[in-house]
C-alpha cells in the first residue's frame, strides 16, 4: 500500500529511524571514542612543546625557529578545546591536559606580577632603530624615564650626535663603540669594545681595523656605584632572517652569541649586567652560552611576557636585561618610540 506517494515500508523506516546501521543497532559512539583526531592533535601539541629541544637545528634552523615562537603554541589549546567540546569528546579533553601542563610549566611563572618595589639602580636598554625618523624625540623620551644607566643599540653615525646632545644633560657620562653606547649618571671606566664578530668579514676574511671599529656591536664598561664596581655589557647580536630557501638564517647571530658567551665567561667581576638586543628569546638554544651564565630579569621580576618586537604588535622578546651577582626587583616595558623595538627597563639591587 502507499500513503502520500510512499510505500508503507518507507514510512515505517523513516518513522522508526531504522535507515542507518547505527540507529538499527541502537549504537552511538561514546564520549571516550569521539574526537580521536582532536585527541591526537592535542597529544602531538603537548609532545612538541615538551620535546622542543630535540627538534634538529641543522636544517633551516627549525629548532631555533620553533623556540622563538614557542609561547604562542599555547593559543592552539583553546582552539582544540572548542573542538573537543563541540564533539563532546572526553578523550580529547583529557588529552589536552598534556599541552596545558607543559605550557604552564614553561610559562606559567610569567603570568603573574613578580615585581618588588625599590631597587638600587634602574637600567634601560633600547634598540633605537637605524631607520628611526625621530632620534631626538626618542632620546628625550628615554631621558624622561629616569634610568640611572641607559644602553642604546643600532646607533647610526648620522644619529650619534643627536643622542649625545639630547642625553648630555641627564647623563654626564657616556661611551659609544661602533653601533652601541652606554649613558650613565654614574662614572664609567675601563670602557672597551667587545669584538663579537671575532674579526671575521662576510667572506670569512679578516676585517681591517677601521672596519672593525665602525662595526663594533658590543662594549664592556665599569659603572662606579656606591656598592662597588658593576660590569655592564651592551650588545646587539646579528640579525636573523626567515628565507624560503634557507629557512631560519641565524649564522651571524649565533656566531655573535658564542663570542659574547666567551667574553662573559672571562669576566672577573662578580656583578654583571648585560643590556641589549640579542635577536633571540631566552628559549632559543643558540643563546645557551649566555643564559647559562646570566639570568633574565623578566623571569624573576617581570609582569607578563614583556614582548618587545615588533613595536606595533610585539610578538617576541628579543631585547633583554640579564644579570649575575645582583638581585632583580622589577622589570617592565617603556612606551614605544620611533623605533621598531620597545625599550626594556629593570630595577636591580645588591
Amino acid at each position: 500500500m502507499s500513503e502520500g506517494g510512499r510505500t508503507m515500508t518507507q514510512v515505517d523506516t523513516a518513522e522508526t529511524g531504522q535507515g542507518s546501521p547505527a540507529a538499527r543497532n541502537g549504537f552511538r559512539p561514546g564520549p571516550w571514542k569521539r574526537g580521536p583526531v582532536i585527541a591526537a592533535m592535542a597529544l602531538l601539541l603537548g609532545l612538541f612543546m615538551l620535546l622542543h629541544s630535540k627538534i634538529p637545528n641543522g636544517t633551516g634552523g627549525l629548532g631555533s625557529l620553533a623556540e622563538t615562537f614557542l609561547p604562542w603554541f599555547g593559543v592552539f589549546v583553546p582552539v582544540l578545546l572548542a573542538g573537543a567540546l563541540w564533539r563532546r569528546s572526553a578523550s580529547a579533553v583529557v588529552a589536552l591536559l598534556l599541552p596545558v601542563t607543559v605550557w604552564l610549566n614553561l610559562y606559567g611563572g610569567l603570568l603573574g606580577d613578580k615585581s618588588h618595589p625599590g631597587g638600587d639602580l634602574t637600567v634601560v636598554s633600547h634598540n633605537v632603530g637605524a631607520d628611526n625618523p625621530d632620534p631626538a624625540g626618542t632620546a628625550r623620551d628615554l631621558a624622561a624615564a629616569g634610568a640611572d644607566v641607559l644602553a642604546l643599540e643600532e646607533i647610526t653615525p648620522q644619529a650619534r650626535g643627536t643622542y649625545e646632545r639630547e642625553l648630555a644633560k641627564a647623563y654626564p657620562y657616556h661611551a659609544v663603540r661602533g653601533t652601541v653606547g652606554l649613558w650613565s649618571r654614574l662614572p664609567l671606566s675601563g670602557t672597551r669594545p667587545v669584538d663579537i664578530e671575532q674579526d671575521v668579514g662576510p667572506l670569512g676574511d679578516a676585517k681591517p681595523v677601521e672596519a672593525r671599529m665602525a662595526d663594533y656591536r658590543a662594549l664592556r664598561t665599569t659603572v662606579a656605584t656606591d656598592q662597588g664596581p658593576l660590569a655592564v655589557y651592551v650588545a646587539h647580536l646579528g640579525s636573523v632572517r626567515v628565507n624560503p630557501r634557507t629557512g631560519f638564517w641565524t649564522d651571524s647571530r649565533d656566531r655573535n652569541a658564542r663570542a659574547l658567551g666567551t667574553a662573559l665567561a672571562a669576566e672577573r667581576n662578580e656583578r654583571v649586567v648585560l643590556l641589549g638586543d640579542l635577536n633571540g628569546t631566552m628559549d632559543d638554544r643558540a643563546l645557551d652560552g649566555i643564559t647559562s651564565q646570566l639570568h633574565s630579569v623578566q623571569d624573576v621580576s617581570g609582569d607578563g611576557f614583556g614582548f618587545t618586537w615588533p613595536a606595533k604588535f610585539p610578538m617576541v622578546r628579543i631585547d633583554h636585561v640579564l644579570v649575575r651577582g645582583v638581585q632583580p626587583e622589577s622589570s617592565w616595558l617603556l612606551p614605544a618610540t620611533g623605533s621598531d623595538h620597545r625599550p626594556v627597563a629593570a630595577g636591580i639591587s645588591w
